[in-house]
């Protein structure tokens, strides 16, 4: 097991409240330490209070050792904090394919980026209105469409 067979392991980890998208895709990796076959991995929760930590740090143990590991470790570090800015490309996309709005890039303006209109991932239209600033998670919030007339949620920008 080398450093880019745990990349690729731990891209296959689904983030269980979005299974579209992985840890990696959501930037939550921030780091791999490899010694021998003892692997740590660090990880940046997207949202401090998350209810899936455990699960997700319960999977990468899994994984790691059914693919070799000696020993597994995963850590949770929250500085620097998780930002929605390190959600990649891919994983935006993603997003918007399932009809979940992803959110702006902020780059550490979050008062600005919730100023900014909301996409609709149906019809791409900016005419949207907020419902709710929570949705079924503390991560989201429902809007409407008043093109396309879909509702639909947004990840906030964090």
């Amino acid at each position: 097991m080398d450093l880019n067979d745990i990349w690729h392991l731990l891209d296959q980890i689904k983030d269980p409240e979005i299974p579209v998208v992985s840890i990696v895709e959501l930037g939550m990796v921030r780091e791999i330490q490899l010694e021998d076959q003892n692997v740590v991995v660090v990880l940046a929760p997207t949202f401090a209070g998350c209810p899936a930590l455990q699960v997700i740090q319960e999977e990468v143990a899994r994984r790691l050792y059914a693919s070799g590991a000696g020993k597994a470790e995963v850590r949770f570090t929250y500085m620097p904090p998780w930002s929605s800015d390190d959600i990649t490309p891919q994983a935006r996309q993603k997003l918007t394919a399932i009809g979940l709005a992803p959110p702006p890039k902020h780059q550490g303006f979050i008062e600005l980026a919730l100023l900014e209109p909301v996409h609709c991932p149906y019809c791409g239209s900016s005419n949207t209105t907020i419902k709710n600033s929570f949705g079924p998670t503390l991560c989201w919030a429902i809007y409407y469409c008043d093109n396309c007339h879909q509702p639909f949620e947004q990840f906030k920008p964090l």
